[in-house]
Parts: C-alpha cells; structure tokens; sequence
C-alpha cells in the first residue's frame, strides 16, 4: 500500500521529529546517555528545548523513538500483511510486510547502528523499546488471526506465530549490529526466517 501524501506541515513535523531523532542517537553513542541533556540535543539539531518537548517526553525517547508516526508506519505494515494474496503463506506475508521497515534499516546504517548501541548498552533505553512494541504486538497478533481464520484470544498459533517470527527477527537485528551493519538487514532477515520456516535444521544436516 503505497504511503499517503502529507501536507507540508506534516512533513515538516516528520522533518523536526527526524532530525531530533537522529541527533540523539548520535551524541548518545558517542557520549553515552548519562553524558547527553535534553538542552545538548536541542541545541545540536537547531531547536529551543520548549521544541523538543513538543515532540519527545523525554531524552530516552528520541533515541529510541526513530519516527514520529512510527504508529502509522505499524498500521501499513499490517495492512501490507492483510493485503497479501492468500497463497503466500502467514509467516512468509508477514516478513514480506516488513521489508520496508528492514529497508530503512539498511538505507540509514549508522544512525541505526548508534541507536542499537545505545540501546544494548542501556538498560533503561532497553525496557522503553520493549514497552513500545506491547501494543503493536496485540494489533499484530489480532491481523494473524484474522488472515488465518482463527480466534487470538482462543487459538494458540497467531501468538505463537508472532513469537516465533520475533525470535528470528530480533537474531537478524542482533547480527547485523554485530557485524557492524557490514551485511544487509534484509538478507539476514530472510536468512533467518528460513531456517525457522525450515525447522531450524542443525548445520552440516547431523542427524539427530
């Protein structure tokens, strides 16, 4: 589904929340998040702090928040997950779904590789991405359900799905961030959902 067309003052606001953004995850990789305020990442990116409060509740937030309409770009990853013909199979759709946001990944290494840095190395930027992917989670679990006919509150496979595909997802983000971005999001996220699609075999194929 192809992404709305926005007035200026809405790119603008994306434009402010970005450079903000960014500008966090840069000083906060090189400084460390104890070391960075609020008033250093505004006067960085060009902004009074009365600016940045208006887009982020906190310095935590604008490393771990890349976008300010990172609720939208959820929502049309799940539409493209719906949207998939029939004959693509649930994990498969919802990779596919996801590729633009791997994408994204790939086109802005350094400032994702600084916030997966940030990140690992603290623990209070850690909880407030887990926290953010809750809701998410729920809408994501509730779109699996409905493409494959099953209840989410009553059958086991939508939320063992998501878990699943989370799992190889989350392992692909792990190794391209330590291998320093040199390989791309993408092939490693494919890489990793077919060897759970395939049963995770062992290496070398040892019987079991």
């Amino acid at each position: 589904m192809p992404e709305p067309v926005k007035g200026l003052r809405e790119r603008k606001r994306l434009e402010t929340h970005r450079a903000l953004a960014t500008t966090a995850v840069r000083l906060v990789a090189e400084r460390g998040l104890d070391q960075v305020t609020v008033e250093d990442i505004s006067a960085a990116a060009g902004v009074s702090p009365r600016t940045f409060f208006n887009y982020f509740a906190s310095k935590e937030d604008a490393v771990v928040i890349a976008h300010a309409d990172t609720a939208e770009r959820s929502q049309r990853t799940i539409e493209r997950f719906l949207a998939t013909p029939k004959e693509v199979s649930a994990p498969r759709a919802f990779v596919d779904a996801l590729k633009e946001e791997f994408a994204h990944i790939d086109e802005n290494r350094e400032e994702w590789l600084g916030r997966m840095k940030a990140i690992h190395e603290n623990a209070t930027l850690h909880s407030r991405a887990v926290a953010m992917n809750h809701d998410t989670a729920e809408q994501t679990i509730e779109a699996i359900a409905r493409r494959v006919g099953m209840d989410s509150k009553a059958d086991l496979y939508p939320t063992l799905l998501l878990s699943a595909l989370g799992g190889a997802i989350n392992a692909a983000l792990i190794l391209w961030y330590q291998q320093d971005g040199r390989v791309s999001a993408l092939d490693l996220l494919d890489e990793a959902v077919e060897t759970l699609l395939a049963g995770l075999p062992e290496p070398g194929g040892r019987a079991r």
